[in-house]
């Protein structure tokens, strides 16, 4: 294993084992989303709530249980969008999902920066069946900010 997949494998087994945004927290704003996502292969699930400030993400909690890599990816999401505009959590979504199918082989050096910890899930890529692991808290996330946009529209 090189010293580049250590390092990778140490970001993934930090956030697994101290998990950033768990616990389900009431945002206590007008704009709240809430997506329950499980993935049937493996029995891992995630619950999110994200709580939206107009544009922004003010709020990104979860509950949820699984392999590492499930924990790991969603402790790095919350640490990469909580506090962003929507549009720029899109981008990194967007980029997770590009590094997901990119096959291990990384992406540009612009989308690196954007994932910053994230890139560790280079090596997902190369195994399909772990990368349904790795994207559903992204997922989660996605779902709930559409829900909270849902929320805004019926009040």
């Amino acid at each position: 294993m090189s010293q580049l997949e250590q390092m990778y494998q140490q970001v993934i087994m930090d956030h697994a084992r101290a998990v950033h945004g768990r616990g389900l927290k009431d945002p206590g704003l007008v704009s709240v989303g809430e997506s329950f996502q499980v993935n049937p292969t493996c029995g891992d699930e995630v619950r999110m709530r994200v709580g939206l400030d107009g544009e922004r993400i003010a709020s990104v909690s979860w509950e949820g249980q699984g392999c590492s890599i499930s924990q790991a990816s969603v402790s790095v999401l919350h640490e990469l969008v909580e506090g962003e505009t929507l549009e720029e959590a899109d981008r990194i979504i967007e980029a997770f999902r590009a590094l997901m199918q990119a096959k291990g082989e990384g992406l540009d050096e612009e989308r690196e920066d954007l994932l910053g910890d994230a890139t560790a899930f280079v090596g997902v890529g190369k195994y399909p069946a772990r990368i349904k692991c790795a994207l559903l808290g992204w997922m989660a996330l996605k779902d709930a900010i559409i829900q909270a946009g849902r929320d805004t529209d019926h009040d």
